[in-house]
C-alpha cells in the first residue's frame, strides 16, 4: 500500500499519485474494494470579540468531532470501463453549529449531519477511457490499485468520461499537496480554491459528468453538474439545463530541476436562482429594514470565477503549492463557503531526514476576502448562510496551518494540527482564534 502523503484517498481521483513508472507493468483488476475511516476532534479556545452576531462564532471554548466511514467498491465491467460504489457513513458536531467563518476548520464537516450517525450514497459513478486512435498505442502508465481507481495500464493519450454521482473535487483541482481534509490540510480554503462555489448538495456531492482529454503533458477537462435547489442544502435540482455549474480547466506538467509539477487554469460558471447583494441592500435601504438575501433571489443570476494554482516537487520529500482563486462576488454563495477572494500557499515534508519515511509535515497560508458588495451587506447587519456578526470592521480572514501526520502503520495515521484565524468572518472586532485539532484516519 502507498504511502498517506503520495495519495489522494476517497475524496479525490489519482492523477499524480497512484502511477508508477511506464515500464511497469500491472495486470488489470477487475473489481476492488477500499475502505476509509477518519475521526477528527477539534478544539477551539476561547477568543476576544467587541461583539457577537446571529451567525458569529461563538468566543467561547467549543469542542467539536467529525467521523465519517467510506466503502469503495469498483468493478471493470468491459474493457475501459470503470464502475464505483461508495456508501458512506457519517455524523459529528460542528463548532458554532458550521458559522462564523469564511475558511472553516475541518473540510469533513460538511458531511456530518448531527449526532445522529447517517449512511447515505456518497458516490455512483461510471468512468470510460478511450486512448487516442481508438486502440492502445503509444505510452503507458502504470495505475496501482486504490479507492475509487482499478488497476491496470491507461494511455498517455486517452479521452475520459466520469459520469453520474460524484463529488466536482474527484475531478477537478486533483492538487497532490492540498487536497484532501482526511489526510492533508483541513481548512476549508486549503481543500480546493476558496472561491470556487462548484455544485454540491451539503454533504459536497452531486450529479454530472465530465470529459477529460490527455495529451502527455497536457490534460484539459470540463463538465456540467447539478446544484441543490437552495443555498448549502441537501435536495438536489435535477433541471441541468436550468440550473446548474459549468466548469472548465486546463493543466499542464512539467518537469523543473529535474522535479515534477503541474499548473491549473479553472473557469467556473454557475446559472441559479441567486440573491444578489446590492439588490438587497437597496432593498433594505429603500424599506428602513436590515438587507435579506432571501427576499431578492432571482432565477436567472450568473457567478462566475477563475482560479489558478501550480504544486512543485523541489526533493522527492519536499513539495510546494499555491492557489489563487476570485469570483465575481455579486451573488450569494450558493454551494461551497463564502469566499470572494483567496490566496493559499504551502509546503509539505517527508519524514525520511529524521528516519520517519511515511510521516510528513505540513504547513500553510491562506488569506480570504470578499467583494464590495458583500461588505456592505453585512456591514448593513445582513446575515448570509454562514457568516454574519450584524455588523463589520473589514480585514481579510487571514489562516495559518500546521500539522505532523504520524504514520503509525501502512494503514493507520494519527494527524497533530493546529490552525489560527485572523478576524475570523472578516471582522477586526473578533479574533484571533487559535483550533487545535486530532485526526485519525485508517484505510485498506
Amino acid at each position: 500500500m502507498r504511502s498517506l502523503f503520495s495519495r489522494f484517498t476517497l475524496y479525490s481521483l489519482p492523477l499524480l499519485a497512484g502511477l508508477a513508472h511506464a515500464g511497469d507493468d500491472i495486470s488489470a483488476e477487475d473489481w476492488n474494494a477500499h475502505l476509509q475511516s477518519t475521526y477528527t476532534w477539534q478544539n477551539k479556545h476561547a477568543f476576544p470579540a467587541a461583539y457577537s452576531g446571529t451567525n458569529s462564532l461563538s468566543p467561547e471554548r467549543e469542542l467539536s468531532y467529525s467521523w465519517t466511514t467510506t466503502l469503495a467498491l469498483g468493478w471493470r465491467p468491459w474493457r475501459g470501463g470503470e464502475l464505483y460504489f461508495n456508501p458512506e457513513a457519517a455524523q459529528g458536531v460542528p463548532l458554532s453549529g458550521l458559522t462564523g467563518l469564511g475558511g472553516f476548520t475541518n473540510g469533513d464537516m460538511g458531511r456530518a449531519s448531527g449526532k445522529t450517525l447517517k449512511i447515505y450514497r456518497a458516490r455512483l459513478f461510471l468512468r470510460q477511457s478511450w486512448p487516442e486512435g481508438g486502440e492502445q498505442q503509444g505510452e503507458q502508465d502504470a495505475v496501482e490499485s486504490a479507492a475509487n481507481q482499478l488497476a491496470g495500464m491507461q494511455s498517455r493519450r486517452r479521452w475520459v468520461l466520469t459520469a453520474g454521482n460524484l463529488s466536482i473535487l474527484d475531478v477537478f483541482d486533483p492538487n497532490s499537496y492540498s487536497h484532501d481534509p482526511r489526510t492533508q490540510f483541513l481548512n476549508w480554503a486549503m481543500m480546493t480554491y476558496g472561491a470556487y462555489d462548484y455544485a454540491a448538495d451539503a454533504r459536497g456531492y452531486t450529479w454530472g459528468a465530465a470529459l477529460e482529454w490527455y495529451h502527455d503533458d497536457w490534460v484539459l477537462r470540463a463538465g456540467r453538474f447539478i446544484e441543490p435547489r437552495q443555498p448549502n442544502q441537501q435536495v438536489l435540482d435535477p433541471k441541468i439545463w436550468q440550473h446548474y455549474g459549468d466548469q472548465i480547466e486546463l493543466e499542464h506538467a512539467h518537469t523543473l530541476a529535474g522535479q515534477p509539477g503541474r499548473v491549473r487554469l479553472l473557469a467556473f460558471n454557475s446559472h441559479l436562482r441567486m440573491a444578489r447583494y446590492q439588490d438587497a441592500s437597496e432593498l433594505g435601504a429603500r424599506s428602513g429594514s436590515t438587507p435579506d438575501i432571501n427576499l431578492v433571489r432571482n432565477s436567472n443570476q450568473h457567478k462566475r470565477g477563475l482560479g489558478l494554482s501550480f504544486e512543485q516537487a523541489v526533493s522527492p520529500e519536499l513539495g510546494l503549492f499555491g492557489r489563487y482563486s476570485k469570483a465575481d462576488g455579486k451573488t450569494e454563495t450558493y454551494a461551497f463557503t463564502e469566499i470572494d477572494q483567496s490566496i493559499t500557499a504551502g509546503a509539505v515534508l517527508k519524514g525520511a531526514a529524521w528516519q520517519r519515511a511515511q510521516d510528513t509535515v505540513g504547513l500553510a497560508v491562506a488569506s480570504n476576502g470578499l467583494s464590495a458588495q458583500r461588505r456592505a451587506y453585512l456591514a448593513a447587519g445582513g446575515i448570509s448562510f454562514f457568516i454574519g456578526d450584524g455588523a463589520l470592521q473589514y480585514r481579510q480572514e487571514q489562516a495559518v496551518e500546521a500539522y505532523y501526520n504520524l504514520a503509525i502503520s501502512k494503514s493507520l495515521a494519527l494527524t497533530l494540527d493546529w490552525q489560527r484565524i485572523r478576524h475570523p468572518a472578516y471582522n477586526a472586532a473578533r479574533g484571533p482564534v487559535d483550533v487545535s485539532s486530532v485526526r485519525l484516519h485508517t484505510e485498506f
